[in-house]
């Protein structure tokens, strides 16, 4: 009588393998969301060279919604990494702890640089996209919306 456990044993491990490859295989190519930015002010066409959403309440809430439906398959939910792509709530972790006013501000304004040049241009090392690029996918207002996000999720480790 212990053959029918054996088969309803089996069957459960092939189910839940079958369940993981399906589960796996959803993250694929994923077409990203269009992101809402209604109510944000309009940045226009002259790309800022600082988050000027920053502390702004819509722009967090947007940015919130942006990022968890178009950057934590990869960067994790909540923005803690699950080991595919970096934590970003470590983004800014150089500035945090700075004393100096004026070089915290300079530091933020240079991290801000260089988060939009990668959502703007993406990631690609000797021909691997890490990170595909969302200029044009994304406009300016949504990409600081984002930032504003991960600034509040900022790490202060």
């Amino acid at each position: 009588m212990k053959h029918p456990i054996r088969i309803l044993g089996a069957a459960s491990v092939l189910a839940a393998v079958a369940l993981t490859s399906l589960l796996a295989s959803a993250h694929g190519n994923v077409v990203p969301q269009a992101v809402d930015t209604t109510g944000l002010p309009v940045l226009g066409d002259k790309w800022r060279d600082e988050n000027p959403y920053r502390n702004n309440q819509l722009a967090l809430k947007i940015g919130t919604s942006a990022y968890t439906q178009n950057c934590a398959r990869c960067h994790g939910l909540e923005a803690v990494s699950g080991g595919i792509a970096p934590d970003l709530r470590l983004l800014d972790r150089d500035c945090n702890g700075m004393k100096n006013e004026t070089k915290k501000k300079a530091c933020y304004k240079e991290m801000d640089g260089y988060f939009l040049a990668s959502i703007r241009h993406g990631k690609v090392r000797n021909g691997a996209v890490y990170m595909p690029p969302f200029e044009g996918v994304f406009n300016q207002e949504a990409m600081w919306a984002i930032k504003t996000y991960l600034e509040a999720r900022r790490s202060v480790e």
